[in-house]
């Protein structure tokens, strides 16, 4: 196989150090003392920067192995850069699956490419757990009852802001600026869908790419529409960029970012807290970063994860709690299997978590699933920066899955 699509990053018990990527040395399957999990990432290309994740999760799994694996069993991480494919995705899952022998695949990133994989891993039967987008598509077992997701919906998380706008700020004017990419759009089509025949009230919105240099052009231009609302959907880096270029122009709009742009480490600190303070986005973890959750951060577990995910070269503490978390719900999902590590009982047990409380969730915020609930986190919360940490906005909001699975 061409050797540029064979980055691979494992935990196991050979491996002598976490961040070591070779070409992969084909073993046989797993066994009573192992655990095989296949996994996809952006390690490089466009969006490298969600590489981030997969270290964390191979962080977790590391720090797992070290105190005995799952329920005796040591956790082998088995994890390919994909570039964000589609069409490396699916070769390389069919590698995972046909020549690595895991027994599932859990947390690849994208929806482009857990869309190219998703037929063939329910063909084959082979679980597609937890994967890393919001798409609503990806969590629907009447069409693919081995694919389920994790995250909150997108789109939900759309309409939960124009939500809080039409509550708060009625006949406000709307801008939006959004990466133009799977995951943007339905951001704003969420947005849209909330506002209703209120979108009207969006006097401006602008796609703009990962990598778009322009931005402060794109931030001028919509300043001119006089709007009092800004939306944005994007990564942390041109979340600072753009809250930075708003205040230089002396542009003080309700800002309104998505959860993934979220990081205080990474998307407010650079923006300059002054600027940022005011900022409003729908959460569901906690920041590594924020003061509030320092006392619970210096706990061992949290620690000993750090530790390994930075000397993997992990900088982007947002993407190691996004990472530890998803690992944190596969490993719970795993314990509940006890000795049937068949496909069939892991897809069994992702399907029956009641009320779980991952250790980085937000307080109040809990994963509960069933035979036809495939949406693991169906909560958000309203939160505000203070210019320090993220302050809670009302109560916990629930999405639309979770009032139609209730």
């Amino acid at each position: 196989m061409n050797n540029l699509f064979r980055a691979l990053l494992t935990v196991g018990v050979a491996l002598a150090s976490l961040g070591a990527i070779s070409e992969s040395v084909r073993e046989p399957a797993g066994t009573d003392n192992e655990i095989r999990i296949g996994n996809l990432m952006p390690y490089s290309g466009s969006l490298e920067v969600f590489g981030a994740i997969g270290k964390a999760e191979a962080a977790y799994f590391e720090m797992i192995n070290e105190r005995g694996g799952i329920n005796g069993r040591k956790v082998r991480f088995i994890s390919y850069d994909d570039k964000s494919d589609p069409t490396s995705a699916l070769s390389l899952t069919r590698d995972l699956v046909e020549e690595d022998k895991v027994m599932l695949m859990f947390g690849s990133f994208g929806t482009p490419g857990n869309f190219a994989v998703r037929k063939y891993l329910n063909e084959k039967q082979i679980p597609q757990l937890f994967v890393a987008s919001g798409d609503d598509h990806l969590s629907d077992p009447t069409l693919f009852p081995w694919t389920m997701g994790w995250q909150p919906s997108f789109r939900e998380e759309g309409r939960i802001y124009a939500n809080y706008i039409q509550a708060f700020y009625p006949g406000k004017r709307i801008v939006a600026l959004w990466q133009n990419d799977h995951f943007g759009r339905e951001v704003i089509r969420g947005l849209q869908d909330g506002l209703g025949h209120t979108a009207r009230m969006i006097r401006g919105d602008v796609a703009y790419e990962l990598t778009d240099e322009h931005l402060d052009k794109h931030v001028s231009i919509l300043k001119r529409s006089g709007a009092e609302i800004f939306v944005f959907a994007g990564v942390p880096s041109n979340a600072a960029k753009v809250i930075r270029t708003a205040a230089e122009l002396n542009w003080r709009p309700v800002f309104i970012m998505n959860q993934m742009a979220s990081s205080i480490a990474t998307g407010l600190k650079p923006a300059g807290p002054e600027n940022a303070t005011g900022v409003i986005t729908a959460a569901y973890l906690k920041d590594a970063s924020d003061p509030a959750w320092k006392d619970e951060h210096a706990t061992g577990d949290w620690q000993a994860f750090l530790n390994k995910y930075h000397r993997a070269g992990g900088i982007d503490e947002s993407a190691a709690m996004f990472g530890y978390a998803a690992a944190e719900t596969l490993a719970q999902v795993l314990k509940q299997c006890g000795n049937d590590l068949s496909r069939d009982n892991v897809m069994k047990q992702a399907a029956a978590l009641k009320d779980y409380q991952g250790s980085v969730l937000l307080p109040g915020i809990k994963i509960s699933t069933g035979p036809w609930n495939f949406r693991p986190i169906k909560h958000l919360r309203l939160v505000q920066f203070d210019g320090r940490t993220w302050q809670p906005i009302g109560e916990i909001l629930e999405t639309a899955f979770a009032r139609t699975d209730n």
